[in-house]
């Protein structure tokens, strides 16, 4: 089976605050990764955002599975049906992020410390400094 190794991180400047996001996505002998400046908001919608830029840069790469990667504890915990999403602007996230993922033959979402996530964490870093001036 065609599988996707995915690590993703989004980080905010203040909360909300100015935010990034950031990630690898590996696909067979191929690595391709991102980082974008996503405007003022907060922490937990960047790392939402970031975990869905991954899956669909998996699915553009033609993966039928995926093995995502994240530092945040809540959204793993929200994704693996551990805790439920109580926020009203996290349900549409959430919602998108388990569209992508069931689009996939084969599934999970890890949560993983800091220390195992850093490329993604200095990405989604380097993207709030890509700030446009006056944003």
């Amino acid at each position: 089976m065609k599988r996707a190794v995915t690590h993703s991180d989004g980080a905010s400047s203040g909360n909300p605050g100015a935010a990034g996001v950031g990630g690898v996505v590996e696909f067979q002998d191929q690595t391709r990764e991102f980082s974008r400046y996503i405007g003022i908001t907060t922490n937990n919608v960047a790392e939402y955002t970031a975990l869905i830029e991954a899956l669909e840069e998996a699915r553009r790469m033609g993966a039928e599975e995926v093995a995502a990667y994240i530092d945040s504890e809540l959204v793993a915990r929200q994704i693996n049906g551990i805790y439920r999403v109580n926020h009203e602007n996290m349900r549409p996230l959430y919602q998108k992020a388990m569209r992508l993922l069931h689009s996939f033959k084969k599934w999970s979402v890890t949560h993983v410390p800091r220390e195992e996530n850093r490329r993604a964490d200095k990405l989604s870093k380097e993207a709030i400094k890509k700030r446009p001036a006056g944003a």
